[in-house]
């Protein structure tokens, strides 16, 4: 089992302070999380400068993806290294993942630039139950939507500076490869998780 951030926004996101240093060494530091989804809004750039620095530590692990943002809310891939084709829909973003076996996410579905109940139509992989920068009720709903849709619930920390990194994230059935990790998400062999308390979905 590995335990990632599914959610973090570098300086390559125009609202983060977070640098690709920042990003590595507290995964390097951190005694349990060692796998990191670089998600920047709308920008690939900073994964390969993220996966450069990770490429000394053989025990972390960078999954490249994206938040892209459409007309009627966040999409997050992961697995990604390149934008989708615009014009980006819910449909043509999630289009693009499934085509590409990558995993689609709607971020913070209850929050400011959330689907909200467009989730329910949109046929993404996995829905974002806990995120750090929502309220209760807004993860509450979101973990609720995602019971009814019998979809996996995932954690991202949604951070933009520092000390907001890893405050949550995603157990995941799954080892160290890339591959696996994208699978293991898509068949819900996931759990989330904030400090030492574990949800299940």
């Amino acid at each position: 089992m590995i335990r990632a951030d599914l959610h973090i926004h570098t300086i390559f996101s125009d609202d983060s302070k977070t640098t690709p240093k920042d990003l590595v060494e507290k995964l390097v530091a951190h005694p349990t999380v060692k796998v990191a989804a670089v998600t920047d809004h709308d920008s690939v750039e900073g994964i390969e400068v993220v996966r450069r620095l990770a490429k000394p530590y053989p025990d972390i692990l960078i999954i490249p993806g994206v938040e892209i943002s459409t007309p009627e809310g966040d999409i997050i891939v992961l697995g990604t290294e390149t934008l989708p084709p615009k014009p980006w829909t819910i449909q043509n973003v999630v289009e693009f993942a499934k085509d590409r076996a990558y995993v689609s996410i709607a971020a913070h579905p209850f929050r400011e630039w959330g689907l909200g109940e467009l989730t329910l139509n949109s046929n993404v992989d996995a829905i974002e139950v806990l995120n750090g920068a929502s309220s209760a009720q807004a993860n509450k709903r979101a973990a609720e939507l995602a019971k009814s849709m019998n979809v996996p619930g995932v954690a991202g920390s949604d951070s933009h500076q520092p000390s907001e990194l890893y405050s949550v994230y995603t157990e995941i059935q799954a080892s160290m490869k890339l591959d696996e990790i994208l699978k293991a998400i898509r068949k819900g062999l996931v759990a989330v998780s904030q400090t030492e308390k574990s949800i299940h979905f």
